[in-house]
């Protein structure tokens, strides 16, 4: 009997190191893979001045986080991409970009992206980011400038943002904003309708529904509770459900780190009680 039970303990211990360093090896294949999808280099090389922080960060970002959830690979570069511009870590942003473009995402969607930034983060991020996006495409031969994807006018440009407001918010946020002295409240209240809304959330290249996703990043990386709250409820009524919403919080972890991403699941958490 203690025979057979030796002989149990080995089978397991084998079995188990086999297991674990199966999954090593996966980590590995699936860092390199990716990697070499997504920028058309060599992962892992011990080259450069911090090879053992490359190793770690390559090794998570690629080998792990790209295989949790169900994100295409476009999605997941477009993900990167709004939470880089939000962040301004431009010589990254730069990367992901070209990465972005050999993912087969278009010049288009990538200014798109950039573009849902404004309201959020303010113009001159805004700006940084457009500057990084066009000296990729410069670099790439894609000629500048893109083509207009505005489809309002000044006579109609907040119509169209009320009737896209309303369908995702209904007059909450309106509503919110009324005990601002002064009634500038509402002044507040035409601008987000007629800029955010109207200007930004009408203009094409971008569904509905990719636009609403990304903006979910966004508000995960600055933290914006508020907004996180209601963001969750336009994502659903548009079918992102909570489960790609928590993939999209994960695929933004390793950029902005646990505390934001944690707060963001917490939320998400919180709204199925609600």
């Amino acid at each position: 009997m203690k025979q057979t039970l030796i002989v149990i303990a080995l089978f397991l211990f084998v079995t188990l190191q086999s297991h674990a360093q199966n999954n090593e090896m996966d980590r590995i294949n699936f860092t390199k893979e990716n990697y070499r999808i997504l920028f058309g280099g060599e992962a892992l090389t011990g080259l450069g001045n911090d090879p053992e922080m490359m190793d770690i960060l390559q090794k998570f970002i690629f080998g792990e986080v790209f295989q949790t959830g169900n994100l295409s690979i476009q999605k997941r570069e477009m993900i990167t991409c709004i939470v880089l511009t939000t962040m301004q870590t431009l010589p990254q942003l730069k990367a992901h970009i070209g990465a972005a473009l050999r993912v087969g995402i278009t010049p288009i969607e990538i200014r798109e992206l950039i573009y849902l930034c404004a309201p959020f983060i303010g113009f001159p991020k805004t700006l940084n980011g457009l500057s990084v996006a066009n000296e990729v495409f410069k670099e790439q031969g894609i000629a500048l400038p893109l083509e207009n994807q505005g489809l309002v006018t000044e006579e109609n440009r907040k119509e169209k943002g009320a009737q896209i407001q309303k369908s995702l918010f209904e007059d909450t946020i309106k509503e919110g904003l009324k005990e601002i002295s002064n009634g500038l409240g509402n002044d507040v209240a035409d601008f987000l309708t007629a800029y955010c809304f109207g200007d930004i959330y009408t203009r094409d290249g971008l569904d509905l529904k990719t636009k609403e996703l990304l903006i979910y990043a966004l508000l995960t990386t600055i933290e914006a509770e508020s907004q996180l709250r209601s963001h969750t409820l336009s994502n659903l009524k548009l079918g992102n459900d909570k489960a790609v919403l928590s993939a999209v919080v994960i695929q933004a972890l390793p950029y902005i780190g646990f505390p934001p991403a944690l707060k963001a699941l917490r939320i998400l958490t919180d709204s199925e009680t609600e």
